[in-house]
């Protein structure tokens, strides 16, 4: 049928419309990426401002750390001791009282050392005299540029890892007698202090010293890397001076390397001098990195910041943006015909009218379907992501109430293991006072070191647990099955010393590594452990046999290969009824009030979170056997990269 041709009415080319289209698409498109980068420049601003603030807190915090104790060098030079021992060095009677000042000195103002060195670098007297370090007493240490800063009149300022291993910062003065310079004070301030200040700066952080290298950082895999390529030259004055000890300098693990810039201000593309100071991974977030110098000193610190959060809400800026070009040119596009209807209108009006009539109907059938369909789509999108948020906040609750339980009934184990070490603090700290009474120093060192060696054995008793206890959300990661299995079975000991169980572990550390959760790993294997125990309670042989493997993936599955983890008891096995309802929730072959029939469902939904499963099935030597399969660490990343 051939639809008859409107008066007045104008069809457009093909290749108009066609234009129109491509510059309404160019205009929407436009609208998303300008909406985008502005968001995006004011979001990175106000991060920048709000991080330049915490910089400056945790710079701050930092001097008055360190630069607390660099006036301590200036007072080592006006004691009698010091300048008698360095104008009659072979006095034992000299050394002794400057030994003695330097031990008071140090005490009061809490460095790590403060020591005296002679004119040729030898340490002559140390507030730590059988110290393993720059400031033991007879070492030479005229290579340091601390010393050779000193004895040239003026003051050493530099971070140094010591003689065997430690790292400092060291901060000397020249002990003068009369003009002439014949010694060198200096002292050695800690740097572990600062651990406690990294939470100030809330990301990813890193102190550098003047050659670029990361002296201390938030993250350890970060200490002791260059942030940028150090020439040879450079690289061979470190050995010499030995200013990083024997420590092998690595680059910085993120690429491209950084440079940091004199102002400490952030910007794109390079700064002065061709540096760069602004660093945006190729990577879907990318990072803000900032720095700061700390005044005073040769050190400057950096903030690694992610942009996720950023670019999320600049991509939804972005999006509203191109709504709203496209709503605009839909707006100019009605109106435009809303123009042409009414040029219709004039040539033939009883035609255009019903025209007009039944269009203007069908748009607002189509407007309220369209609405009511987008109504119930956003309710729905809001029901499912509430339902998933409540079980996921069911499931944790339910893991952390499992731990809190397991920890309730280790409670008495826990206890007599650190009954007998508590015991043994309160006699020795008994017979401390009575030697520091008498005046007995050498048995109250003694006795010091043994409630020290004490003290870490419970520390060692208690830090599993805190891992254990925390709650918290699950992060894949690789994780080592033997460092797991272990941790699940020092939760045990005591019970299984107790009942008398024996254990065959044939888990070697780091021969299977697992992608998952390492603290749902642990909950996993302590169900299946205890319950294990559990199954032998009446056994005559009790015997607990775990093991761990690789196992090769079948087609179809999401990995290359699996990480499998036995849990074999010599209980009395599985019977059809008990293995075909195992894994049922509130299911339980325990007495009443032993159990609520809940730890293999949620172990088995811990599995199965991470991609893997939990099976059971009978031992060809009798008990019981629960397989947990996980992907293989090096499978999951090979598949991401």
């Amino acid at each position: 049928m051939i639809r008859p041709e409107v008066p007045g009415r104008r069809v457009l080319p093909v290749w108009r419309r066609l234009l129109w289209s491509v510059v309404a698409v160019s205009i929407i498109v436009g609208s998303a990426w300008l909406g985008f980068s502005v968001s995006e420049h004011q979001g990175i601003a106000s991060l920048r401002a709000e991080s330049n603030h915490r910089l400056d807190l945790f710079a701050s915090a930092v001097e008055g750390m360190v630069k607390r104790l660099e006036h301590v060098p200036a007072t080592i030079q006006l004691s009698h001791d010091v300048l008698n021992l360095l104008r009659d060095p072979g006095n034992p009677r000299r050394v002794q009282a400057a030994d003695s000042y330097l031990r008071r000195l140090n005490a009061h103002v809490g460095s790590m050392s403060a020591f005296v060195l002679n004119d040729r670098g030898v340490v002559v007297a140390s507030s730590n005299a059988d110290r393993s370090d720059d400031s033991r007493v007879g070492e030479d240490v005229s290579f340091r540029p601390y010393f050779l800063e000193a004895l040239s009149g003026r003051v050493g300022r530099h971070f140094a890892i010591g003689v065997r291993g430690e790292p400092g910062y060291f901060v000397s003065h020249p002990i003068r007698d009369g003009a002439r310079v014949i010694g060198v004070a200096a002292i050695k301030i800690s740097l572990e202090p600062i651990d406690q200040t990294w939470q100030m700066v809330g990301a990813p952080a890193l102190l550098a010293d003047a050659n670029q290298v990361v002296i201390h950082s938030s993250q350890p895999g970060w200490r002791y890397t260059a942030l940028v390529d150090l020439p040879v030259e450079r690289r061979v004055d470190l050995l010499l001076t030995r200013m990083y000890n024997s420590m092998r300098i690595r680059p910085f693990p993120l690429s491209p390397m950084l440079w940091i810039g004199e102002d400490g201000q952030l910007m794109d593309g390079p700064g002065p001098g061709g540096q760069q100071q602004m660093l945006r991974r190729a990577t879907g977030t990318g990072m803000l990195v900032m720095s700061r110098p700390l005044d005073g000193m040769d050190w400057r610190v950096m903030m690694f910041l992610d942009l996720r959060e950023v670019r999320t809400a600049a991509a939804l800026n972005g999006m509203m943006a191109s709504v709203l070009a496209a709503f605009l040119l839909l707006l100019a596009l009605f109106i435009a015909q809303r123009r042409r209807i009414q040029r219709q209108r004039l040539e033939s009006r009883a035609l255009l009218e019903r025209a007009n009539a039944d269009l203007e109907q069908k748009v607002a059938n189509r407007t309220l379907d369209l609405t009511a369909a987008n109504d119930r789509l956003r309710k729905e999108v809001a029901d499912r992501e509430q339902a998933e948020q409540t079980l996921r906040a069911t499931q944790s609750e339910l893991v952390h109430a499992a731990k809190m339980a397991v920890l309730g009934q280790l409670a008495t184990g826990i206890t007599h293991e650190l009954t007998q070490p508590l015991g043994a603090i309160r006699t020795l700290s008994g017979n401390a006072i009575e030697f520091l009474k008498r005046g007995d120093m050498k048995t109250l060192s003694g006795n010091l070191g043994i409630i020290a060696r004490l003290a870490d054995q419970m520390g060692s008793i208690i830090h599993p647990l805190k891992g254990f206890a925390r709650k918290s959300e699950p992060v894949p990661a690789r994780t080592d099955v033997a460092v797991a299995l272990g941790n699940a079975l020092f939760l045990f000991g005591l019970r299984l010393r107790k009942e008398q169980v024996e254990v065959v572990n044939l888990c070697e550390p780091g021969a299977v590594v697992a992608w998952c959760d390492a603290n749902r790993l642990e909950q996993v294997l302590i169900n299946l452990i205890g319950n294990a125990i559990d199954a032998m309670a009446e056994s005559p042989v009790k015997t607990l046999t775990l093991a761990a493997d690789y196992e090769a993936a079948e087609p179809g599955d999401a990995v290359e290969r699996w990480a499998r983890i036995d849990v074999i008891d010599s209980g009395a096995g599985l019977d059809d009824t008990t293995q075909a309802h195992l894994f049922e929730p509130f299911f339980t072959t325990k007495t009443q009030g032993a159990g609520l029939g809940l730890g293999l469902a949620i172990s088995r939904d811990i599995a199965r979170e991470f991609g893997g499963d939990i099976v059971a099935h009978g031992h060809a030597n009798g008990g019981a056997c629960f397989s947990l399969r996980l992907p293989a660490a090096a499978s999951v990343q090979e598949t991401v990269t």
